[in-house]
């Protein structure tokens, strides 16, 4: 357990006197996702260090974590980042496997220079290939995979593509972590020409390419992704589990709070093509939503890393970390037998009922005893949660801690 969050150099200290008997994964950054990655690999024996910039994620005080401190970010300087991961292979003594949870933190990871750090995904150029949207509709439309109508912003006018769409429209960037950076969000839907104006002004400003894409007529609750880890011989041997996020908070663009397994082998089809066509190798989510008007779903987005409930596909029994970590080290990893599962986020789950009297129920009342029991946590399958689990109460304490002090983490996965 990563009794606190280090500086570099009493994290370095302490790795210098550690040993290791398989090399260690270093999981960047230290919040929701990153707990999760990390609880995902302690279940297989893999030792854990978090890397982030500050100490206010939610994974460090986890069990499941060895070691935890401070590293540059990445956005800020990336030779220094490079410098001090180079640092942090050096204390270990041995190679380390890299498990990036945020588009920036893949990014830094994939272009690091860095001896001994094993990368269980696809170089740069592969995932560029997947995460700049210009490049990943381009795939789609090749392939002949539905995606929302888009105009790329350097080709055509905002006036000439607002006019196509009408408003509302939504904006997205063609690579999201630089808008976000820079507008604070990674999607605005505008709602008349001035605000459209205004965010194009914003974008060129900051140097982010951006498209404007039609607002889906989503059918809400019908969301899935494909969630997967393909090894480096290809998508005929890639495990999957398709998650289909029954509730978001908030309710329209939010995050994923309730997630279940389904089957949906169309749309595993789907991401595989995309992925195989793009060359991409690595844990991914790809996400579809269920256009109401075209009856049938579209391709958003594919994310190349881990996200917010990667638990539910380990619940299913594919753990994605745990195969990724061992295609790139002598570990071995055999898939349990797929099984239903039920992520949820409390936090957000409640919240949502607290706010919103429309919102369907999605925990019965064996779901609330097995959580308040704990009796969740020995189920084969079944339900799990984002944060909570009363074996592990360190990431709870923390979350109830920021919650109520005004600390605000920087992203929100």
């Amino acid at each position: 357990m990563a009794t606190q969050f280090q500086s570099l150099s009493s994290l370095l200290a302490d790795l210098e006197s550690a040993s290791f008997d398989r090399p260690p994964a270093v999981v960047s950054n230290a919040h929701y996702t990153g707990l999760a990655v990390s609880r995902a690999l302690d279940a297989v024996d893999v030792p854990v260090i978090a890397l982030d910039r500050n100490g206010d994620g939610l994974a460090s005080p986890s069990n499941a974590i060895d070691y935890a401190g401070r590293i540059t970010y990445p956005l800020e300087d990336q030779a220094g980042f490079e410098a001090d991961l180079e640092a942090v292979v050096d204390a270990v003594g041995s190679d380390v496997v890299a498990f990036p949870c945020m588009d920036e933190w893949v990014h830094a990871y994939a272009a690091a220079d860095v001896d001994g750090l094993r990368r269980p995904f696809s170089d740069a150029a592969g995932i560029e290939r997947v995460l700049d949207k210009e490049s990943l509709y381009a795939i789609a439309e090749e392939l002949g995979v539905p995606y929302p109508e888009t105009y790329r912003l350097s080709e055509t006018s905002p006036e000439e593509a607002a006019e196509v769409l009408g408003f509302p429209l939504v904006v997205k960037p063609a690579r999201k972590r630089e808008f976000e950076e820079a507008i604070g969000t990674n999607v605005v839907e505008v709602a008349d020409s001035e605000e459209l104006a205004e965010i194009v002004a914003a974008a060129e400003e900051a140097d982010v390419r951006i498209m404007a894409q039609e607002r889906v007529p989503v059918a809400p609750g019908e969301d899935c992704s494909v969630a997967s880890y393909v090894p480096p011989g290809g998508v005929d041997d890639a495990l999957s589990v398709v998650g289909n996020p029954m509730l978001r908070y908030p309710r329209s663009f939010g995050s994923s709070c309730v997630v279940e397994r389904v089957d949906r082998p169309a749309l595993e089809a789907r991401a595989f093509d995309v992925l195989a066509e793009t060359g991409y190798h690595g844990i991914s989510e790809a996400e579809f939503v269920y256009d109401a008007d075209r009856d049938e779903y579209v391709l958003l987005d594919i994310n190349t890393r881990p996200w917010k409930w990667i638990e539910m596909p380990v619940t299913a029994g594919a753990n994605l970390p745990a195969a990724a970590y061992a295609a790139v080290t002598d570990a071995t990893y055999e898939p349990d037998p797929s099984r239903d599962a039920l992520w949820v986020s409390l936090k957000d789950y409640v919240s949502l009922l607290a706010t919103d009297d429309t919102t369907p129920t999605a925990l019965e009342g064996d779901h609330w005893r097995a959580l308040v029991s704990g009796a969740f946590e020995e189920m084969e399958g079944g339900l799990t949660t984002a944060v909570y689990r009363p074996s592990d109460p360190g990431p709870t304490a923390q979350l109830l801690e920021t919650e109520f002090s005004g600390r605000e983490y920087y992203c929100a996965c």
